[in-house]
């Protein structure tokens, strides 16, 4: 019994010494530019989130700035239970049922935060698509802890 596990503790021993003798990557090393850069892949994908990364500030910076221009208070300094005015860009839009009853959501973004924006027993409204801008007046509440503002009364903003 103790001849056995010794010689599975020594074929462990050979296989992990083995593993670290290959290269990685399948057997085979990592691909490599003409260069011999191996770097140069993860940059150019690095160079893309970074610009991805970078146009959201600017669309979230340039939609807080609209807010404060407009004079309105941003979704998240937004009081809850007091009527406000808020707007910002549609983010996604559902049809979402409850309790049996059709209801639209979507969600209201500002560049400080987001609300879920609900309409019952609505299965559509024009204009209310994804991207679209929107100017929405009701009262902020908290349901399973997400702020929400149920049949607000909305202005779509032009494009």
């Amino acid at each position: 019994m103790a001849e056995q596990h010794e010689r599975r503790a020594a074929r462990a021993a050979r296989e992990a010494d083995r593993a670290v003798d290959e290269p990685r990557y399948g057997g085979h090393e990592r691909p490599r530019d003409h260069d011999g850069e191996e770097h140069k892949h993860r940059s150019r994908l690095r160079a893309s989130i970074s610009r991805w990364a970078s146009s959201d500030r600017e669309e979230a910076r340039e939609l807080r700035q609209d807010t404060r221009k407009a004079g309105l208070v941003s979704i998240a300094e937004a009081p809850d239970r007091e009527p406000v005015i808020l707007q910002g860009t549609l983010k996604t839009v559902s049809l979402r049922p409850r309790g049996g009853v059709p209801a639209l959501e979507a969600e209201l973004y500002d560049g400080s935060g987001s609300i879920t924006v609900l309409w019952l027993g609505r299965r559509r409204i024009a204009g209310i698509t994804p991207g679209r801008g929107i100017r929405v007046m009701g009262r902020v509440g908290v349901h399973d802890g997400h702020r929400v503002m149920y049949n607000p009364r909305y202005f779509l903003r032009p494009r």
